[in-house]
């Protein structure tokens, strides 16, 4: 650990990319790693869980260097307060003279009280208790959690015309090509889907996931297709991989429909 903080803090002072770094621009890369170590574990490559959490250990070494040049905390910190936390919420292993023969359903209503307990001094609004994570699976429980005080629209008709009102507000801002209202008004689009979807019963983080495996399914067809055809796929044109791409939808649906009698 020693080894891998004095690498991180010669890396800061000498690297330019990595001297280039915020903690901002470092976040998206904790959240890429998190799902590098998500899927490694689902495939059970243990070489590569291994490498894995590796990188996503040195995103935390990385954002406590940078911090640590600001005085406010360092590695050692960030460990000792994950280490005060984890004794805090588990009085029943640490101290078991006053929780023995906890259930599992019992450790789990323990550790809720105890959060609770940590952020009874902090401000509080509605939203604060929700997790982060996926932003589609983020939007869908934040627009679940408002439409319960009735902070919603009162049907998916209604739902549907907020999506075009702010598809045709991203239009303007692609006609008037300013990037910063792109990005504003590209996000308003999703979050209004991901409205439209949760009034029609619709997980977004789900349905996206279903259309990457399918995109991730087709595209491997037109690369084995090319292979096959003893063509370099960087070199076919559009039409040429358009073709493959129709082949590969009619292909993998008959392989669903034939992996489903098999099941029956």
């Amino acid at each position: 650990m020693e080894q891998l903080l004095k690498i991180m803090q010669q890396l800061r002072a000498e690297c330019p990319w990595d001297q280039a770094q915020t903690p901002e621009t470092l976040t998206k890369y904790a959240i890429e790693e998190a799902y590098e170590v998500e899927a490694a574990v689902r495939s059970g490559q243990v070489s590569d869980v291994k490498d894995e959490l590796g990188d996503l250990l040195l995103q935390v070494v990385f954002q406590s260097q940078m911090y640590s040049e600001q005085g406010l905390f360092d590695f050692n910190d960030v460990v000792e307060a994950i280490s005060q936390k984890l004794i805090r919420r588990h009085p029943h292993v640490f101290q078991k003279e006053k929780f023995a023969n906890l259930s599992p359903e019992d450790v789990s209503e323990l550790w809720k009280q105890i959060k609770q307990e940590e952020k009874k001094d902090k401000p509080k609004h509605r939203l604060d208790n929700l997790k982060h994570g996926p932003a589609l699976q983020q939007a869908h429980e934040i627009q679940k959690n408002a439409a319960q005080i009735g902070f919603d629209f009162p049907n998916v008709q209604d739902a549907y015309g907020k999506l075009e009102e702010e598809l045709e507000e991203f239009k303007q801002a692609m006609r008037a090509n300013n990037s910063d209202e792109i990005l504003d008004e590209f996000g308003d689009c999703l979050f209004s889907l991901v409205n439209v979807g949760r009034k029609l019963g619709v997980s977004s983080e789900m349905a996206l996931l279903s259309t990457i495996h399918k995109f991730r399914s087709r595209f491997a067809f037109i690369e084995d297709q090319a292979a096959i055809q003893n063509k370099n796929i960087e070199n076919m044109s559009l039409e040429e991989m358009d073709e493959l791409w129709e082949q590969a939808k009619v292909y993998l649906k008959h392989q669903v429909q034939n992996d489903n009698k098999k099941e029956e």
